[in-house]
Protein backbone atom coordinates (compact mmCIF):
# COMPACT_ATOMS: atom_id res chain seq x y z
CA UNK A 1 0.00 0.00 0.00
CA UNK A 2 1.79 3.38 -0.94
CA UNK A 3 2.05 6.30 1.38
CA UNK A 4 0.06 8.94 0.31
CA UNK A 5 -0.92 12.62 2.22
CA UNK A 6 -3.68 12.03 4.49
CA UNK A 7 -2.50 9.07 6.23
CA UNK A 8 -2.65 9.55 10.24
CA UNK A 9 -1.95 7.86 13.46
CA UNK A 10 -2.30 8.65 17.03
CA UNK A 11 -0.42 7.49 20.29
CA UNK A 12 -1.65 7.46 23.59
CA UNK A 13 0.34 7.40 26.92
CA UNK A 14 0.13 8.21 30.53
CA UNK A 15 2.85 10.49 31.95
CA UNK A 16 5.35 8.65 33.89
CA UNK A 17 7.86 10.04 36.44
CA UNK A 18 10.66 8.69 34.28
CA UNK A 19 9.61 11.30 31.77
CA UNK A 20 9.72 13.90 33.35
CA UNK A 21 11.97 17.47 33.30
CA UNK A 22 12.89 16.16 36.50
CA UNK A 23 14.23 12.74 36.07
CA UNK A 24 15.99 13.88 32.93
CA UNK A 25 17.50 17.69 33.86
CA UNK A 26 17.64 17.54 37.55
CA UNK A 27 15.79 17.80 40.84
CA UNK A 28 15.03 21.97 40.47
CA UNK A 29 12.96 21.04 37.50
CA UNK A 30 9.38 20.47 37.26
CA UNK A 31 7.75 17.02 37.44
CA UNK A 32 5.95 17.78 34.11
CA UNK A 33 6.55 15.51 30.80
CA UNK A 34 9.98 16.86 29.12
CA UNK A 35 10.06 18.45 25.91
CA UNK A 36 13.02 15.87 24.77
CA UNK A 37 10.14 12.95 25.63
CA UNK A 38 7.27 15.07 24.23
CA UNK A 39 9.26 14.80 20.81
CA UNK A 40 10.63 10.93 20.88
CA UNK A 41 6.49 10.43 21.03
CA UNK A 42 5.75 12.53 17.86
CA UNK A 43 8.89 10.92 16.19
CA UNK A 44 7.27 7.51 17.21
CA UNK A 45 3.62 8.75 15.87
CA UNK A 46 4.93 9.29 12.69
CA UNK A 47 7.30 6.14 12.36
CA UNK A 48 4.80 3.39 13.59
CA UNK A 49 2.10 5.25 10.91
CA UNK A 50 4.21 4.63 8.20
CA UNK A 51 5.22 1.25 9.24
CA UNK A 52 2.59 -1.01 7.86
CA UNK A 53 3.21 0.59 4.79
CA UNK A 54 6.74 -0.01 4.12
CA UNK A 55 8.42 -2.45 2.37
CA UNK A 56 10.34 -5.47 4.03
CA UNK A 57 13.40 -3.89 5.05
CA UNK A 58 12.42 -0.35 5.19
CA UNK A 59 12.14 1.85 8.36
CA UNK A 60 12.64 5.08 8.76
CA UNK A 61 14.54 8.29 10.82
CA UNK A 62 14.01 11.35 11.86
CA UNK A 63 16.05 14.16 9.97
CA UNK A 64 13.62 17.60 11.15
CA UNK A 65 12.17 18.44 14.51
CA UNK A 66 10.38 22.20 14.41
CA UNK A 67 7.99 21.44 17.54
CA UNK A 68 6.77 24.00 19.95
CA UNK A 69 5.67 23.01 23.46
CA UNK A 70 2.74 24.71 24.24
CA UNK A 71 2.04 23.59 27.66
CA UNK A 72 3.35 21.54 30.88
CA UNK A 73 1.60 18.27 31.44
CA UNK A 74 2.08 16.35 35.05
CA UNK A 75 2.75 12.85 36.32
CA UNK A 76 -0.06 11.24 35.93
CA UNK A 77 -2.04 12.95 32.97
CA UNK A 78 -2.96 11.14 29.85
CA UNK A 79 -1.47 13.01 26.83
CA UNK A 80 -2.32 12.33 22.72
CA UNK A 81 0.20 12.49 20.02
CA UNK A 82 -1.49 12.67 16.48
CA UNK A 83 0.81 12.87 13.28
CA UNK A 84 -0.31 13.42 9.56
CA UNK A 85 1.62 12.84 7.02
CA UNK A 86 1.70 16.40 4.37
CA UNK A 87 3.90 15.19 1.99
CA UNK A 88 5.84 12.38 0.14
CA UNK A 89 8.94 13.15 -1.92
CA UNK A 90 10.75 10.36 -3.06
CA UNK A 91 12.01 8.65 0.76
CA UNK A 92 11.26 11.82 2.63
CA UNK A 93 8.01 12.36 3.98
CA UNK A 94 6.48 15.63 5.87
CA UNK A 95 4.03 15.40 8.87
CA UNK A 96 1.73 17.87 10.70
CA UNK A 97 2.59 16.57 14.35
CA UNK A 98 0.00 17.83 17.55
CA UNK A 99 -0.12 16.26 21.01
CA UNK A 100 -3.15 17.23 23.73
CA UNK A 101 -2.90 16.39 27.33
CA UNK A 102 -6.78 16.24 29.00
CA UNK A 103 -6.86 19.54 29.10
CA UNK A 104 -4.99 21.47 26.34
CA UNK A 105 -2.97 21.58 23.24
CA UNK A 106 0.23 20.89 24.40
CA UNK A 107 2.43 20.90 21.25
CA UNK A 108 2.43 21.75 17.49
CA UNK A 109 4.78 21.74 14.72
CA UNK A 110 6.56 19.53 11.65
CA UNK A 111 8.59 17.05 11.92
CA UNK A 112 10.55 15.48 8.71
CA UNK A 113 11.26 10.90 8.51
CA UNK A 114 13.74 9.60 5.94
CA UNK A 115 12.77 6.40 4.36
CA UNK A 116 16.05 3.69 4.75
CA UNK A 117 17.00 0.46 3.40
CA UNK A 118 17.67 -1.12 7.12
CA UNK A 119 20.68 -3.32 5.74
CA UNK A 120 22.14 -0.59 3.96
CA UNK A 121 22.10 1.85 6.85
CA UNK A 122 23.57 -0.63 9.57
CA UNK A 123 26.13 -1.64 6.72
CA UNK A 124 27.31 2.10 7.14
CA UNK A 125 27.09 2.39 11.03
CA UNK A 126 29.36 -0.65 10.73
CA UNK A 127 31.21 0.89 8.28
CA UNK A 128 31.70 4.05 10.91
CA UNK A 129 33.03 1.48 13.77
CA UNK A 130 35.47 0.22 11.69
CA UNK A 131 36.76 3.60 10.96
CA UNK A 132 37.57 4.01 14.52
CA UNK A 133 39.01 -0.09 15.10
CA UNK A 134 35.59 -1.64 16.02
CA UNK A 135 35.80 0.67 19.00
CA UNK A 136 31.86 2.07 19.96
CA UNK A 137 31.50 4.67 22.06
Amino acid sequence: MPLEPGLTHEIHITVQESETARASGGETLPLVLSTPRLIGYLERTCHLGILPHLSAGQSSVGVVVNVRHLAATPVGMRARFHAELLEVDRRRLTFKVEAWDEVEKIAEGVHERFIIDQARFDERLAEKQRMLGGNAA
